[in-house]
């Protein structure tokens, strides 16, 4: 029988948005994890360490080398328990991973679970399982993001406001509905680059003041005309169309399957449903775009402001010393614990009834479960399987978040 709690391994990956070297909090994380061999190589983008069971850069046992997926597939009951095996099936059914960001992550969607099942079947190279991917992003400092779609009124202002965007609409004096968002949207990832970078010159021209209440896309535009080209359709959408938010740390956001987002900078916590499928059209050289029409066509509109994007916290029933907050977006596979420790603190996680993955972000401490102590520091990640009381204590403070399924 395995134990119920066993620190793991990670590593990250090396998309081109991620930050360099020891300035990617992802990279340095990972490499507090100890006799790892994992080394930091300067010259490198780190953007994603992942901390799950998926097969795709899984996390593994750090005292055995083996595999989290291989683990738990041979210990579901004891791991996973009957209730998450019934729910989710034989598998974590989350996701968790630390992100650094440089710039711009492609305009995406992730498809409901309909249409991940029908992509999967159709290119399961592509598509590498038939899951939703909703998802959640938790700032670990200064955080900005483009998620979801602004008020359909914010969006008319604009194109009301500013001739260069009358070449997008579907009619003039059109009233904006989600329909004529749609096309819209579709419009502008459709146009030709010399349309895209006629248009961004133009709105350049414009004095600021004609933005109204939206005046930092005068700003924000060169910024992402630096990082991608004057050509890129990603920047009009996300300026144009979607919210545009600057989170703190601690603050939060729930992006749901077949919203459309962008992360721009910042370190985050993010976890979502146990998938790996996206649609990018933006951000991104044209030859790499997935469908349009795919895109366009699969888009939902809720959320549609920025006040719905936030995720706030509550108190939870699972603390027992009352330090620790819920992170509880709207969906069954998890959700995220934090528990913040200053000088001398204790805390307590009551048993929970499927399995989690925790890891800290800040400090150091003890860790007490399934009868054992083990240290816990900055960076290091552990499996909890259900049924498994946590115990933290931290003489000099400590930040941990534990995603969670029950």
């Amino acid at each position: 029988m395995v134990s119920s709690v066993f620190q793991l391994q990670c590593s990250c990956n090396n998309y081109p948005w991620g930050k360099k070297g020891q300035k990617s909090l992802a990279a340095s994380l990972c490499a507090k994890t100890p006799n790892t061999g994992f080394e930091i190589d300067e010259s490198k983008e780190y953007a994603e360490m992942w901390m799950g069971d998926y097969p795709v850069l899984p996390a593994k046992s750090l005292k055995s080398g083996e595999e989290l997926h291989k683990i738990v597939d041979d210990n579901k009951e004891q791991l996973l328990g009957k209730t998450c095996i019934d729910k989710f099936g034989g598998v974590v059914p989350f996701l968790p991973k630390i992100l650094s960001i440089s710039k711009a992550l492609p305009l995406q969607i992730h498809p409901n679970k309909e249409l991940a099942a029908q992509l999967h079947k159709q290119d399961p190279e592509k598509f590498t399982d038939p899951n939703h991917k909703p998802e959640i992003a938790i700032a670990l400092g200064p955080f900005e993001v483009f998620a979801g779609f602004k008020d359909n009124n914010d969006i008319q202002a604009l194109f009301s406001a500013l001739p260069p965007l009358e070449r997008f609409l579907p009619r003039k004096d059109v009233n904006f509905d989600n329909e004529v968002l749609k096309q819209v949207c579709y419009k502008i990832l459709t146009a030709s680059d010399e349309e895209i970078r006629t248009t961004q010159v133009e709105l350049a021209k414009i004095p600021k003041e004609k933005y109204g209440k939206q005046a930092y896309i005068v700003d924000l535009l060169p910024r992402l005309q630096e990082q991608y080209s004057k050509e890129d359709p990603g920047n009009l959408v996300a300026l144009l169309t979607m919210n545009f938010l600057s989170l703190t740390a601690g603050e939060a956001i729930y992006v749901p399957a077949d919203a459309p987002h962008a992360y721009l900078s910042g370190n985050i916590v993010e976890c979502m449903a146990r998938s790996n499928n996206v649609l990018n059209t933006g951000f991104c050289p044209r030859a790499d775009a997935d469908s349009i029409e795919l895109f366009t066509s699969a888009l939902t509109f809720s959320p549609h402001n920025a006040e719905e994007v936030k995720l706030g916290t509550s108190k939870t029933e699972k603390s027992m010393h009352g330090k620790t907050s819920v992170y509880a977006p709207p969906m069954s596979e998890f959700n995220m614990l934090k528990t913040s420790l200053q000088d001398g603190g204790k805390e307590t996680i009551r048993a929970i009834g499927g399995p989690s993955v925790l890891f800290a972000t800040r400090g150091s401490g003890t860790l007490v479960a399934d009868g054992d102590t083990h240290e816990i520091k900055e960076g290091y990640i552990f499996f909890v399987g259900q049924g498994v009381e946590v115990s933290y204590e931290a003489p000099s403070g400590l930040d941990v978040y534990q995603a969670y399924a029950e």
